[in-house]
């Protein structure tokens, strides 16, 4: 590996582990764009997010005691209380937490609806100081069930109906005021949401969790996921919808009719409390004319898991609790790496399997780049004499040297960025699957090898002490493949022309271990990816060297040295020959001054 190739391969790393520690979903979703009555304040005191203290028993008795009340589709099964006319809970029937527990998005201990009204003579009404009358549920015509709540409340009636579809996991809500006497000002909805922990890396669960929002002039924006101060966002615009993301799963609350007028959002973490990882608060404002107008406020929850495919058909723009990275990398994501995923998913059911043959496809999609870059690298092993006649002979003047080579590199036709441009070119899927392997859903609980769930790391090996960075286990999968890398480094070093020395050397394996560090909390499953990608790599320069004839590419160098006798530099070479020529005479107009003195 030449000093060129191994600078423009540092640079990558280099720039992959700034894109991990700053620009990766755990610090910060994609940034809101700027929006005048929108304000937001990021690491500012906030203040605690409400907690859920214990509610007075409701004043209103003539609807009878409290009780609860009970919806079931095969995926979805919510709890519903006469207090308030509310969900108090919702179950997922079809996952379990890590733990092997039945999976409660949230429950009466850790969250809480709450809406409240304000009448024309000023009185607020919160609608848990009403104890709602409930019909028995009835079945709709398309098989679903539908359970509607009702009470008297300021010369008028409050009507809230929920109706759960046969299977799914949306549920509709519609609120209406009949004849309330209710002030012009907008209602406030609220939802405390205390999270709790489902997944085995709690720092990914905790990091991985926030509320993000849709505006209803089509921009998203969210809270920082990864900050452990306070959080708040206070949105003046229209807001299509809002939604608690845990992680792998979502708390939505959509408007159909018209958009919620405003919305404060928070998130606070107390990292001494080991029932909840992180509290979210939500407050809407539901327009009172929606809500008073003959059909109601038309409304959707959605408890679900946060599947892409499922979500792109809830809400516009619903699919972004998905993340899939920023730019480039989550359309990467989006039209080439999540359709490839799903079309393999319909006939191999081992996600381990499927990860191998999205490396075998992207491999054989990306290997006339490879093969670029391996060529480019045969031409510096045929040119090494030279380059070593040009070390040996201006020795320790790095100028005089630099512009030996470069010259040397235009009579042969050989570019010193050629190497590097394929591999940068493969970059965006390089991110991209950063992002896809610890959101995608489809790899949670999938276990593969010793891995007993691709979607957080495997840790077949449990340390008795917590190391920094490296945490309290051992990632098999990272050691396996911070081995392939080191011995690919090896390979790479053994088998190009201008044999790095010094630090280049050093840095060259260096890079390796700081990523088996860096990766060994990652997802098994990004970090089996590369395992196989490795291995396949290896076999494929194998299979590229038998068709790389050193000899070939001697004459084709020579040809072109006889072709370019006469050529002057053009281009970046011409640039770079300046640039060197204007540092030597700076470096000779220095030792003359030197001299003088």
């Amino acid at each position: 590996m030449d000093r060129n190739q191994a600078t423009g391969l540092f640079l990558i790393s280099a720039l992959l582990l700034v894109y991990l520690f700053f620009f990766s979903p755990k610090e910060k979703v994609e940034k809101d764009k700027a929006q005048a009555p929108t304000t937001a304040t990021t690491g500012q005191p906030a203040g605690p997010a409400p907690a859920l203290a214990p509610e007075a028993a409701p004043t209103d008795t003539t609807a009878g005691p409290v009780r609860g009340i009970e919806l079931k589709n095969p995926e979805l099964t919510l709890q519903f209380s006469t207090q308030g006319g509310r969900v108090t809970a919702a179950r997922l029937n079809n996952y379990k937490t890590f733990f092997g527990k039945p999976l409660d998005l949230f429950d009466a201990q850790s969250a809480r609806f709450g809406t409240k009204l304000t009448t024309t003579g000023g009185q607020t009404i919160d609608f848990a100081s009403l104890n709602f009358r409930a019909d028995a549920p009835t079945t709709t015509a398309d098989g679903g069930q539908q359970l509607a709540f009702t009470a008297p409340v300021a010369g008028g009636t409050i009507t809230q109906t929920y109706t759960l579809p046969k299977t799914g996991y949306e549920v509709k809500y519609n609120l209406k005021l009949s004849g309330v006497a209710v002030a012009p000002q907008p209602l406030t909805f609220s939802f405390v949401d205390n999270v709790r922990q489902t997944e085995q890396d709690l720092k990914q669960n905790r990091n991985h969790t926030t509320i993000n929002h849709y505006l209803a002039s089509d921009d998203p924006g969210s809270l920082a996921e990864a900050s452990e101060k306070p959080e708040e966002m206070k949105i003046t615009s229209p807001i299509k919808w809002s939604a608690d993301k845990h992680d792998f799963f979502v708390a939505g609350f959509i408007a159909d009719s018209q958009p919620f007028a405003s919305g404060t959002f928070n998130s606070t973490v107390n990292l001494a409390d080991s029932t909840f990882i992180k509290t979210l608060s939500t407050t809407l404002a539901l327009p009172v004319a929606d809500v008073t107008s003959p059909a109601g406020g038309q409304y959707r929850f959605f408890f679900g898991p946060n599947q892409f495919n499922l979500l792109k058909d809830v809400a516009p723009n619903f699919d972004r609790n998905v993340y899939l990275g920023w730019g480039l990398f989550r359309w990467v994501n989006r039209f080439v790496v999540l359709p490839v995923f799903h079309f393999l998913e319909q006939f191999i059911s081992s996600y381990g399997i499927i990860i191998l043959l999205l490396v075998v496809i992207i491999k054989l999609v990306t290997w006339p780049l490879t093969y670029k870059t391996y060529e480019s690298q045969a031409r510096m092993k045929v040119l090494k004499p030279e380059l070593d006649e040009i070390k040996a002979k201006y020795g320790d003047d790095q100028v005089k040297s630099q512009q030996e080579t470069m010259k040397l590199y235009q009579q042969f036709g050989v570019s010193p960025l050629s190497g590097c441009v394929p591999t940068l070119l493969t970059l965006p899927i390089l991110f991209a699957m950063f992002q896809f392997f610890p959101n995608a859903i489809e790899l949670r609980q999938q276990s593969f090898l010793w891995a007993h769930d691709l979607s957080t790391y495997d840790n077949p090996i449990i340390l008795p002490f917590t190391l920094p960075y490296l945490g309290n286990h051992i990632s098999l999968f990272t050691v396996l493949m911070t081995i392939s890398t080191l011995f690919m480094t090896y390979q790479s070093n053994q088998m190009n022309t201008a044999a790095m020395q010094g630090p280049m050397k050093f840095y060259s394996y260096l890079m390796p271990l700081v990523f088996f560090f860096v990766l060994n909390s990652f997802a098994s499953g990004l970090t089996w990816y590369y395992l196989v990608s490795n291995l396949v790599t290896l076999g494929q320069q194998a299979l590229t060297r038998s068709f790389v004839d050193d000899t070939k590419i001697r004459a084709q160098l020579e040809a072109n040295k006889v072709k370019n006798k006469d050529k002057k530099p053009t281009g970046f070479q011409a640039r770079l020959a300046e640039a060197m020529k204007t540092a030597q005479e700076r470096e000779a107009q220095a030792k003359k001054s030197s001299g003088k003195a």
